[in-house]
């Protein structure tokens, strides 16, 4: 049974899960943008920041940290790699490789940018209903031409959706093999194939049985969309993001 995962929505009250999902989309957008002009110093104070709005929302750390440790462990390669390979001063040698000081600026500056994002996106996911995102999407694209809104909303709900199941498999079966004494193997690439097939085809089944589910509901896409309407207090806290987003630029 699916447990309660970092990507999944989180049923509360507070503010930001009253927020319009239009102006969660747009301020996650804009936050994604001004992180690429942020130094180190204002990136590391969003990201607390968002660490400790996604908790506000009601994420535990617990269950946050323990979801986002592949996310985590890929920020570590990255970072490894731009510090080995990023030409500049070498600081002291990790084998045969020099670490150079920019490297490492360069790869914490890149991993924070990352991470911000990360925490962005999980906490407007967090705070946001499948049905809301769903709505925001076709709203978004209604007035471009040629553009099928309702099924691309619908589309999107449905990969939003399957994150937390995709986490879920990859935790069931990561139990599983560690049950039948996987890490006795020595090769990583046998551990590897053999977490990573049985995952896909769990989550493929699931989704075809999800999609002949909606075929015999006589699933559309006319469906009544949730309601979005916004007020003055949405308007104050996108102009709190836009100000966070200056801040990150300038700073």
């Amino acid at each position: 049974m699916a447990g309660l995962t970092a990507l999944g929505f989180v049923s509360g009250s507070s503010r930001l899960h009253r927020w319009d999902p239009r102006f969660k989309i747009v301020s996650l957008v804009l936050v994604s943008l001004a992180s690429l002009g942020a130094g180190i110093p204002a990136l590391s104070v969003a990201c607390l920041l968002s660490l400790m709005i996604l908790i506000r929302v009601g994420v535990p750390p617990g269950t946050l940290f323990k979801d986002l440790k592949p996310a985590v462990f890929l920020l570590l390669l990255i970072f490894l790699a731009r510090a080995l390979f990023t030409s500049g001063d070498p600081l002291f040698l990790l084998g045969p490789w020099p670490v150079s000081r920019e490297g490492m600026v360069d790869g914490a500056a890149v991993c924070a940018r990352l991470l911000l994002v990360l925490l962005a996106g999980v906490t407007v996911k967090a705070s946001t209903r499948l049905s809301e995102i769903k709505s925001a999407a076709e709203w978004f694209l209604k007035p471009i031409p040629g553009v099928p809104e309702k099924r691309v909303g619908t589309m999107l709900s449905l990969i939003v959706r399957f994150l937390p199941h995709v986490l879920d498999q990859a935790r069931e079966t990561g139990e599983a093999q560690r049950a039948r004494g996987i890490e006795n193997r020595k090769n990583p690439f046998y551990r590897v194939i053999r977490f990573t097939i049985p995952v896909l085809r769990r989550t493929f089944l699931t989704a075809d049985q999800l999609a002949l589910a909606m075929e015999a509901r006589c699933y559309t896409d006319n469906r009544t969309d949730a309601e979005l309407k916004s007020n003055r207090s949405d308007w104050t806290l996108f102009g709190s993001t836009l100000l966070l987003c200056v801040g990150l630029v300038m700073f």
